[in-house]
């Protein structure tokens, strides 16, 4: 097999709170090829975006990489001086994240900001920079993109933010490219849009994506792999195909079965309520033993005798192929 473009072996983020240690992230490990997809997906609070965050060494105090390893084309992030790991950022790893508005500085102008991005990470002059700017707003399809170079932040609209920030990510022509929930906050349209935009630029451009989102619909639309997170742990991964046709944890069934059926009606007149997972995140700073997944569970909820082991924390084991799983009782395909 390949050398994998991204890979996380193990890696462990722990947050040092009052109230005691919190690993916001748990014994994580996945790998992104060259120029495929890997969606990271999970509910709010699972430990996606400090994930994220910990690839490009941007955990802050009281945050804090306890252990494991991050390689990008075999080198180690973790074990880089700080100064080789700015040439990186950017460079080698760029990030989109969710809300344009506070990731664009809103006192420059959108061109300023792109130009500046080049010129970090490479010798050219403001005037080349502003060209280069300008023919990535138009790479990623913003119109007039000469104009909009000059307006401030708040002058667009939210997808051209958007896309401007993309256009900032991708300046430099990183290898990998971190979308960090990056359609949640448009519309269903923009949204499509966005989508369709990344799968033409990594076609084009030839990177890795690790797409962030807790939208199923949208794996099934973008991705190839999958490995969903729930409190701070992988609890499943595989191919995004194998993991629709038969989920294997209890957690990805739900989250699958919380999906609104298409033609389902919300209208007043024919209420229907929409399906949930009953239960809350565990505090992650009060761990029981066992699995994280054990009082939400509907299977060991049902009849919590039958199911001993899940008093005792499962491995990330292989299952069936390239899958795997966190659970005692997952079953193979029928």
């Amino acid at each position: 097999m390949a050398e994998p473009l991204l890979e996380v072996r193990n890696l462990t983020t722990r947050f040092d709170t009052d109230r005691g240690p919190v690993r916001a992230v748990d014994d994580v490990s996945f790998r992104v090829d060259e120029g495929s997809t890997l969606a990271l997906v999970g509910e709010s609070g699972s430990g996606k975006s400090v994930t994220a965050l910990s690839i490009l060494r941007l955990v802050v105090a009281p945050g804090t990489i306890e252990s494991g390893r991050v390689t990008y084309r075999g080198v180690d992030l973790l074990a880089l001086p700080e100064r080789e790991m700015r040439k990186v950022r950017g460079a080698g790893i760029s990030i989109v994240f969710q809300e344009p508005m506070t990731a664009l500085n809103p006192v420059y102008r959108v061109g300023s900001q792109i130009a500046e991005a080049i010129r970090l990470h490479e010798s050219v002059s403001r005037r080349e920079a502003k060209r280069r700017a300008v023919e990535m707003l138009q790479l990623v399809g913003v119109p007039s993109a000469a104009d909009r170079a000059e307006a401030f932040a708040h002058e667009l609209s939210g997808g051209l933010r958007q896309r401007a920030l993309i256009a900032m990510a991708l300046a430099c022509r990183p290898g990998l490219l971190i979308a960090d929930e990056p359609t949640t906050a448009l519309d269903a349209s923009v949204q499509a849009q966005v989508l369709e935009l990344l799968g033409k630029l990594q076609s084009e451009l030839g990177m890795g994506i690790l797409f962030i989102t807790h939208d199923l619909g949208i794996v099934a639309e973008f991705a190839r792999e999958v490995a969903v997170m729930y409190a701070g742990q992988i609890v499943e991964s595989g191919s995004v195909k194998d993991l629709f046709r038969h989920p294997l944890h209890p957690y990805t069934r739900a989250l699958l079965g919380s999906i609104p059926p298409i033609g389902s009606s919300l209208l007043p007149d024919r209420p229907r309520r929409l399906p949930t997972i009953d239960g809350v995140v565990p505090d992650l700073a009060k761990l029981d033993p066992g699995c994280r997944f054990a009082e939400r569970c509907a299977v060991r909820r049902s009849a919590p005798e039958a199911h001993p082991l899940c008093s005792s924390e499962p491995e990330l084991r292989p299952f069936a192929g390239e899958r795997r799983v966190r659970c005692h009782y997952a079953e193979p395909p029928s």
